[in-house]
């Protein structure tokens, strides 16, 4: 049986944020939040145990998904759970494995994602994406 001892999630969207943590209250869950980009936070070693992330596809800024998993995999002493478009599953593993030095890098299941238009980039109603969740572990 696995102990949860801290939660935390991070988003640089405040709207998110809101959600989650009502999504948190009405399942009586305990998890802090902290906004801001995970690129501009300090991480001294490895900090958690495990990292669950969506992070942007790469789609609007080319490698964005590869900057989460590389931030990912230096702070996560376990493993690092992930969604990535299917399209880039040889680039993604090839990444992991070889530029920050993952362990093992494996699909779990293959989904559908509905991606609806919530942002003014977003040219489409909506948008059924074809999405990887992954498991990497760290070295």
């Amino acid at each position: 049986m696995w102990y949860i001892r801290h939660v935390i999630g991070i988003d640089v969207d405040t709207q998110a944020l809101e959600i989650a943590s009502l999504n948190a209250e009405d399942l009586e869950l305990d998890i802090d939040y902290v906004q801001c980009d995970i690129k501009n936070l300090v991480w001294k070693g490895r900090n958690v145990d495990t990292v669950v992330m969506n992070p942007p596809f790469g789609t609007r800024k080319k490698g964005a998904d590869m900057d989460f998993l590389c931030i990912a995999l230096k702070v996560a002493s376990q493993a690092v759970y992930s969604l990535h478009k299917t399209s880039t599953r040889d680039h993604v593993r090839r990444a992991a494995l070889r530029d920050f030095n993952a362990s093992s890098a494996e699909v779990l299941c293959e989904l559908r994602y509905d991606v609806p238009q919530l942002y003014k980039f977003h040219k489409k109603k909506e948008v059924d994406i074809a999405v990887d969740l992954w498991r990497f572990v760290p070295k």
